[in-house]
């Protein structure tokens, strides 16, 4: 990694799963991915959502998302997965009362 992204991403072992995040914050290199691929935020638009991190460490998120890809889209594949089979196991007490009165 150069020195720029080691000033503004770290990797915990006990801290957000140990995924790479903004440092010193809970913010993810994947949240930050998510907000610009999925959700077409600008990395401006990310600032103003994460008003605690700034344009630096934005760009030092995608950045080391453009190095490990793969890595980062297994990693959204993994916990959305983990996400669906939550819900079908515990679907929502909305859910439950729509199935037992509609069937």
């Amino acid at each position: 990694m150069t020195a720029t992204i080691t000033n503004h991403i770290e990797i915990t072992t006990g801290t957000c799963s140990g995924k790479p995040r903004i440092a010193g914050h809970r913010i993810t290199v994947q949240n930050i991915v998510i907000c610009y691929e999925r959700m077409g935020m600008s990395p401006d638009e990310i600032v103003y959502h994460y008003p605690s991190i700034n344009l630096a460490d934005v760009h030092a998120a995608l950045a080391y998302y453009y190095d490990h890809v793969a890595e980062i889209r297994q990693d959204i594949a993994n916990d959305e997965a983990f996400a669906k089979e939550i819900q079908l196991q515990h679907p929502s007490l909305v859910q439950r009362k729509l199935k037992l009165n509609y069937g």
